[in-house]
């Protein structure tokens, strides 16, 4: 395929998602990648997962060589279209319950579950010890 400066939507480009068929959008450019998905040095299936989405974040975070960045140029078929490309959005956590940050109580409560014990404990035996004598 030549290099006629057509314009892609991300829809067109996520029709070409097969090893007999496989674009890439990086940097704002379509490719054609189908004949060097064999020759790919980290493996088809590398190729494969980036289609459909914009996989500049993936091509750069490789850190690929400058003659992998000028061999793209024979595989270069169009433009993308970027205003089809969903915005990334930001990762927000759920909301979690408010942390106590006063250990005052936590260590009240832990405080009262051994003293309500050994209270009882001690009230049967001066009860015991009470009856006992009478």
């Amino acid at each position: 395929m030549g290099s006629d400066g057509k314009i892609f939507t991300l829809a067109e480009l996520s029709q070409h998602n097969t090893s007999k068929d496989c674009w890439l959008t990086i940097d704002g450019k379509v490719y054609d990648v189908t004949k060097f998905l064999d020759d790919h040095p980290g493996g088809d299936e590398v190729l494969l997962s980036a289609t459909g989405k914009d996989a500049t974040d993936d091509f750069n975070d490789v850190g690929h060589s400058g003659s992998a960045r000028e061999m793209m140029n024979e595989f270069y078929v169009g433009e993308m279209d970027t205003s089809t490309i969903p915005l990334k959005q930001r990762y927000t956590p759920p909301n979690q319950p408010h942390y106590n940050q006063d250990k005052t109580s936590e260590f009240i409560i832990k405080l009262l579950q051994f003293l309500v014990p050994l209270a009882i404990l001690g009230l049967a035996f001066g009860l015991r010890f009470y009856t006992k004598a009478t």
